[in-house]
């Protein structure tokens, strides 16, 4: 099987800001919530979107209790619409950001991100200004069975598999495909009854940043306040931390 280094590094940095799990599961919840009301549906047999959602829940250990609750609140009339906005901009030294939200109310998110960026020595940028920075892929984790490998391998190729690695220590194996070919994965690890622990989009930079540790310092603690906002759902960048930095986390 291929290895995939750049995602394995992608993932140790993108841990800094995971680290929390009650954002994790915020996140997720709301991933829930949009595919419900997206779907209109709460059966995730009738609605794909839900059903990786699901997949992402369960690999998170989200309590079952949590979950039915966001789906019979997604699925009241008034329980109000949730809106997918993105928004772009720069950190200190010039490192591009991306970030995805998920809101019902979109003058407090756009309000709250713009003050993050000015008071963390950034700016938000209008649309377009970063986005062709990055590449949008998509990452499939699903857990080593006793399956032949060579076949297995064969199959997820059909599917649209990019690069595919195998965690020899967390005996989990990392698929990646090209956005355009997220749902076709994702059919075909259904068809081959294989469950993913995770299932996500990502926007992998094409270039980094390299800068100094006090540079690098001052953009990740804006990346991670970004982080923390309660609308936020994910947070992209392009720095390439110092070792120094990536030593602390």
């Amino acid at each position: 099987m291929a290895g995939h280094n750049k995602w394995s590094k992608i993932k140790r940095k993108k841990g800094v800001l995971d680290a929390k799990r009650s954002k994790i599961f915020s996140r997720i919840l709301k991933e829930i919530s949009v595919a419900v009301k997206e779907g209109a549906s709460g059966d995730p047999d009738f609605n794909p979107r839900l059903r990786l959602a699901l997949a992402n829940a369960k690999g998170a250990n989200l309590p079952k209790e949590n979950i039915e609750r966001a789906i019979k609140k997604a699925l009241e009339s008034d329980s109000g619409a949730l809106y997918q906005p993105t928004y772009e901009g720069y950190a200190p030294g010039g490192v591009a950001v991306f970030l995805e939200c998920t809101t019902d109310n979109l003058k407090r998110t756009i309000a709250s991100v713009r003050a993050t960026f000015s008071k963390g020595g950034g700016n938000l940028a209008t649309s377009g200004s970063v986005d062709f920075l990055f590449e949008r892929k998509g990452f499939f984790v699903i857990p080593r069975g006793s399956y032949d490998v060579e076949e297995l391998e064969l199959e997820l190729i059909e599917g649209g598999a990019e690069e595919i690695e195998l965690d020899e220590e967390s005996s989990e194996i990392t698929v990646t495909v090209d956005f355009g070919d997220f749902g076709n994965m994702q059919k075909k690890l259904e068809d081959l009854k294989l469950e993913p622990s995770s299932a996500t989009l990502e926007r992998i930079p094409t270039t980094t940043v390299n800068l100094d540790a006090e540079t690098a310092h001052k953009a990740l603690q804006l990346v991670e306040t970004l982080e923390d906002d309660d609308d936020v759902q994910q947070v992209f960048h392009n720095l390439e931390m110092p070792p120094e930095i990536e030593a602390q986390h």
